[in-house]
């Protein structure tokens, strides 16, 4: 007879979600070294190169860090609601993020909304002190309180996980993979591969040609492979922060419910394009068929979302049958 598996905890896949991300992490880590190891080895310039283009992503990075989050909400056209007199229409809002906020024991976040009749919101920030939280008047308009807070609640989680640094980690290695790619083959390109051609007279040319060879190689696939595992990063975030939001609301069924409404919604999100499209609670970018997985998703599937917290909905004496 054999074993049931056990039952899903939020505990169980918050330590699943935050275990794969820092796998994935290590996965980009190994092909930096291996690209740079062996681009070192077949140009004779050693580990110069890999040092050089971690420090020019770094600096790169460091912008981004810092205005980042304005440049997002400038694009969106997102504006700020007043906390200490905000109009009506906005007064449950407020009132839902700061329930959120002192449930997960975060200071409170400047709040956004943008004019825009497709419902979706999303969060950013370098901290939980100098974070955002935007939504768009067509959630407003769409969903009601119980599936507002757990829209909240998952870009609260996003805040308290510290999503955005953890991109910019990714962002780093992944910038770095590409910038030392691209000096590769521009290297080879111009000529440059001839270095050291002396040394492979005086013996060793074929082990030296297997090196260089393998270097080529990674430098057009490692790009390849740093970009999957970063979009492979962002759909372990964002499942970690669905479930950091049941932690938070206690109620999986809402947040269920509000990921239904908000991919079934017909209408488009004019301000969103392929550079914030990670950001925002569901994909803007509609795919052909929401059910369907690629490796080049930022999101993971919305039924495959739905069913972990359809699969929670017990634990809260919760009926999961309510959720389409």
């Amino acid at each position: 007879m054999t074993a049931s598996p056990a039952p899903t905890t939020f505990f169980r896949e918050i330590a699943r979600n935050r275990r794969n991300s820092w796998i994935l992490i290590f996965v980009v880590a190994l092909v930096l070294a291996a690209l740079g190891g062996a681009i070192g080895g077949a140009t004779g310039y050693g580990w110069g190169g890999v040092v050089l283009a971690l420090v020019v992503a770094f600096f790169m990075s460091i912008g981004s860090y810092f205005a980042g989050d304005k440049l997002v909400l400038l694009s969106s056209g997102a504006k700020e609601v007043p906390q200490a007199q905000p109009p009506d229409e906005y007064r449950q809002l407020l009132n839902v993020v700061t329930e959120m906020s002192l449930a997960s024991g975060l200071p409170m976040p400047k709040v956004y909304v943008i004019n825009d009749s497709a419902p979706n919101a999303f969060a950013t920030g370098r901290d939980p002190k100098h974070a955002s939280v935007a939504v768009t008047t067509g959630l407003l308009e769409k969903v009601d309180r119980e599936q507002l807070q757990g829209v909240i609640g998952h870009e609260l989680s996003h805040v308290g996980n510290y999503d955005i640094r953890f991109a910019l980690l990714v962002g780093v290695l992944v910038g770095s993979i590409a910038l030392l790619a691209d000096w590769f083959l521009r290297f080879t390109f111009w000529g440059g591969g001839r270095r050291g051609g002396g040394d492979r007279d005086r013996g060793g040319g074929g082990a030296a040609l297997i090196l260089f060879a393998l270097a080529l190689v990674l430098a057009i696939v490692a790009p390849l492979i740093g970009r999957l595992v970063q979009l492979a990063v962002s759909r372990s975030r964002e499942s970690l922060a669905d479930v950091s939001a049941v932690e938070l609301t206690r109620n999986p069924v809402g947040l269920a419910r509000a990921l239904r409404t908000i991919a079934d919604d017909a209408e488009v999100l004019e301000v969103a394009n392929r550079a914030t499209q990670h950001l925002y609670i569901v994909n803007p970018i509609k795919s052909f068929e929401n059910r369907s997985k690629s490796m080049w998703d930022t999101h993971p599937p919305i039924a495959e979302r739905i069913a972990v917290l359809r699969g929670l909905a017990g634990q809260f004496g919760q009926d999961a049958t309510t959720i389409e």
